[in-house]
């Protein structure tokens, strides 16, 4: 993706980095004999202190540091974590020697064990607290990240490029659903299916016939709506991926960036949606077997409990495929490849990314209705024969309902398409940071100094 390296090439291992125990050179030592603590609690020099020795001048390789330091340690052994006070007559603990495990912070106020502190009395071991934290450039840290983090990455791209992700989302609702209000009005006629359906004495044929327009009914919404998900799926992938790295995108640079791919997405959608439909078919054709031969009750339970399990199995299927989409479109890749991406990406992280993606379509799907459905009521009551004919389905569902409740829609939709596509693509960077240390890449896209996995100095 232009701007974003990294994307198109992955795979990417991390660079290497320096080993502990390795930093620069060491400094002269005091002319003062270094003593150590014996273990009855007297001090004793060491060997390096006898004067007959020749001093050692500093050495500018971090070679000499290295081996300097691992001369002056105690076995492994008799390493043990502070519990307490020094004991009477005890001589305190030496400090670092210079050019061990990085540079010593500036003394404070004293800290017991833990996170950026030292030990109690000797802050100079602030040094062994957690890492720095890592580089932010965007709306994410450049780390693995948590739930809530791919959550607030969302509302952080909503909230940080507003003007850009609600035009997206407003006009791809506004256009959609005005389609639909159209073909719902002039061309689609749900009074008729949904009265033929309540009336009990309406014979075979005209139920059969309100099923089948009910079902061309249902179909062609959805079809508009999953063709309205699409686009603004590709181009609010464009702006979360340009979101991580803290710059901005305007409608028009994310619809050029994402347009040669705009075909395989729907390509990738319309497969997906066959796929899940085609192991329905398969769980379900046992069971209609059975009843066209003769054992109508049986076939029944029997397609109840196929189309159960088929739908375990699509259910799998589609976390499996769910990252292709911003692989799609940000790796630049074919349908197939995506797919085969999606699948390597969430090998092991089966039941992080159903649990993500269920909580986060939880969560739209419940502002959304806390917006929708106020809409839904007010254009019963103002249409019909009120809400209570809406409820039992006797209203009359005219002009004023379709435009009143399409407004809510809209609304509804402003607010469930960038959170979806917001979570799919940072679920995406998450995993591809966790098996491909994706954040390197990111680090230098950003323009992050000195970074190195999980951190960056200063940040």
């Amino acid at each position: 993706m232009k701007d974003t390296p990294g994307w198109a090439s992955p795979g990417s291992a991390p660079s290497d980095g320096h080993e502990p125990g390795t930093s620069g050179p060491t400094e002269p030592t005091d002319a003062k004999p270094a003593e150590t603590a014996a273990p009855d609690g007297s001090a004793q020099p060491t060997a390096a202190s006898d004067p007959a020795q020749p001093t050692q001048q500093p050495s500018d390789t971090s070679q000499d540091a290295g081996a300097k330091w691992s001369q002056e340690q105690p076995p492994a052994a008799q390493w043990s974590a502070p519990t307490g006070p020094t004991a009477t007559g005890q001589a305190p603990p030496p400090p670092p020697a210079p050019g061990g495990w990085g540079s010593q912070p500036p003394a404070g106020p004293a800290q017991g064990p833990g996170w950026g502190g030292g030990y109690a009395g000797h802050p100079g071991y602030g040094g062994w607290g957690g890492p720095p934290p890592a580089a932010k450039p965007g709306v994410i840290p450049l780390r693995p990240l948590g739930v809530g983090e791919i959550l607030d990455g969302a509302v952080s791209t909503m909230r940080t490029y507003w003007r850009t992700v609600l035009g997206i989302s407003l006009t791809v609702a506004v256009v959609t659903q005005v389609l639909v209000i159209l073909l719902q009005g002039f061309v689609l006629d749900d009074n008729a299916g949904s009265e033929a359906l309540s009336d009990p004495s309406a014979s075979a044929d005209e139920v059969t016939r309100a099923l089948g327009e009910t079902m061309v009914s249902t179909t062609v919404v959805f079809l508009i709506s999953l063709i309205g998900t699409v686009v603004a799926t590709a181009l609010l992938t464009t702006v979360t991926s340009r979101a991580v790295l803290g710059r901005p995108v305007t409608t028009g640079e994310a619809w050029r960036d994402a347009r040669p791919q705009v075909p395989r997405l729907f390509g990738l959608i319309f497969l997906l949606l066959l796929i899940t439909f085609g192991v329905l078919a398969v769980g379900a054709l046992p069971g209609i077997l059975v009843a066209v031969a003769g054992s109508e009750g049986g076939g029944i339970a029997l397609a109840v409990l196929g189309i159960l399990g088929a739908s375990v199995v699509a259910l799998w299927l589609m976390i499996r495929f769910s990252l292709a989409s911003p692989a799609l479109m940000l790796e630049k890749q074919t349908i197939v490849k995506s797919m085969s991406r999606s699948t390597k990406l969430v090998r092991g992280s089966w039941w992080r990314v159903l649990g993500i993606q269920l909580l986060a379509g939880i969560i739209a799907n419940i502002v959304a209705a806390i917006v929708v459905l106020p809409f839904t009521f007010l254009a019963a009551a103002l249409s019909g024969d009120g809400v209570g004919g809406f409820v039992n389905g006797t209203g009359d569902l005219g002009w004023t309902f379709l435009i009143i409740s399409g407004i809510g829609s809209v609304i509804g939709s402003m607010i469930t398409f960038p959170i979806s596509a917001g979570v799919t693509v940072l679920l995406y960077i998450d995993q591809r940071i966790r098996r491909e240390a994706l954040d390197l890449e990111l680090a230098r896209a950003a323009g992050v100094q000195g970074y190195s996995t999980g951190a960056t100095p200063g940040s």
